[in-house]
């Protein structure tokens, strides 16, 4: 069939994403037209746009014909290559090596294990809201700057092992991996690529010290745990060991801290369910699946086709890359009933936003205990809350989120 692309289809620009929001018409318009849907760009490498929800669920449930490696995300950048995302971490592999990867550590992830950790989380959100609301009843605040971005972050460092006067230098180094296109993150007349390795390379040396550490002392943390851990018998070496670390710390802190703010968004321009969660507490779960759908933190992840196949009734050729768009797949109006409407009460969430299949997402319920952890919090605490300033979202067609969202808030009475 006709690889010929509808005019005027860009979804991949990070500007777009910074200025605009997500581009949930265009989405919406190819799952209509063309699911699965063919697009060149002047510069930069083309590519299949999926924002179907059955298409990215067959594709990412079947990982021996579209593989991770060696290409995780599309750049904006015409000059990147795909060994500019090359890392050795879990979502660049694939069967089997990823399953072997995966299970050193999927037993800390659990339900149960993180049962063990619950009551620490609880203190982390109590410990950042008190130093927040201590100035009185009534305030203002950058929501994401004290909040949503410092839960995770604490969370997955306390797990990870690191002292906690290191947690700030964590902090920075996400930033600057995950944000380099912005260039409110971005290291001074550095490059988004430049930043990304200085940031990369401070993470590695941090870690290659902390492993060597472990080795002689080990404790009851990841680090220790891999530090430690082999693979046939072996070792992990070394870049694989350090990407690992990359891994964590970056799908550790996004997804939660994203989601976060968009969801207290959210809440703000819909406050019928606000007062629907606050006066029904057993709303709380399904308001973190509805979240998660609503706001989507990973825009979009990359396959390659292994062989020819065909796909929605397009001919995929081996060496193409498909796009898979997770906010939209969300918005599917074929899964969701009232798709484009965010309801607390959604029953029936089959949202993509930690994935499917081989890779669906390993911290999955790091997150949503978080994020029940944090809503909770916010519904007790808060009588009132609004916009106080403008929204700014991040320059990026990877990871979308907000990276300031200025709210004025009022406590609720003591009862």
């Amino acid at each position: 069939m006709s690889r010929d692309p509808l005019p005027s289809v860009e979804i991949l620009d990070p500007r777009r994403y910074a200025d605009e929001g997500y581009p949930h018409a265009d989405w919406a318009r190819l799952r209509r037209e063309s699911p699965v849907h063919w697009c060149e760009r002047a510069e930069g490498e083309p590519f299949w746009a999926l924002t179907r929800h059955e298409d990215i669920v067959h594709v990412s449930q079947r990982p021996g014909q579209y593989l991770n490696a060696p290409r995780l995300v599309m750049s904006f950048d015409p000059k990147a290559t795909p060994e500019d995302f090359g890392l050795r971490m879990l979502l660049n592999m694939d069967p089997p090596e990823h399953r072997a990867y995966r299970n050193l550590i999927s037993q800390r992830f659990t339900p149960r294990a993180l049962g063990k950790i619950r009551s620490r989380v609880d203190g982390i959100a109590d410990e950042i809201l008190d130093r927040v609301m201590e100035h009185g009843a009534q305030g203002e605040t950058d929501f994401v700057a004290t909040v949503s971005a410092l839960l995770p972050i604490w969370v997955i460092a306390e797990m990870l092992g690191v002292p906690r006067s290191d947690w700030e230098l964590l902090f920075d180094w996400t930033n600057k991996t995950i944000g380099a296109a912005d260039p409110e993150y971005r290291d001074e007349g550095a490059s988004p690529k430049e930043t990304i390795e200085a940031a990369r390379l401070s993470l590695f040396h941090y870690f290659d010290d902390m492993t060597k550490d472990r080795r002689k002392h080990p404790q009851d943390d990841l680090v220790s745990l891999l530090a430690n851990a082999e693979v046939d018998g072996k070792e992990l070496p070394p870049f694989e060991l350090l990407s690992y670390y990359l891994l964590l710390v970056i799908a550790g802190n996004e997804t939660t801290r994203n989601a976060t703010s968009g969801g207290l968004l959210a809440l703000i321009e819909n406050r019928d369910e606000w007062a629907k969660v606050r006066n029904d507490p057993a709303l709380l779960k399904p308001l973190v699946e509805e979240v998660l759908r609503w706001t989507s933190p990973v825009i979009h992840f990359c396959r390659t086709a292994a062989e020819d196949v065909e796909l929605a009734g397009k001919r995929i050729r081996a060496g193409d890359r498909l796009v898979l768009f997770y906010p939209s797949a969300n918005r599917d109006e074929a899964v969701f009933d009232e798709h484009d409407r965010f309801r607390a009460d959604r029953r029936r969430n089959r949202h993509l936003a930690f994935g499917i299949g081989e890779h669906f997402c390993l911290g999955a319920h790091v997150a949503r205990l978080e994020l029940e952890v944090i809503l909770r919090h916010l519904v007790a605490r808060l009588e009132d809350v609004e916009i106080a300033g403008p929204v700014e979202r991040l320059r990026s067609s990877v990871v979308g989120g907000i990276k300031h969202l200025p709210i004025r808030y009022r406590l609720r009475k003591a009862a």
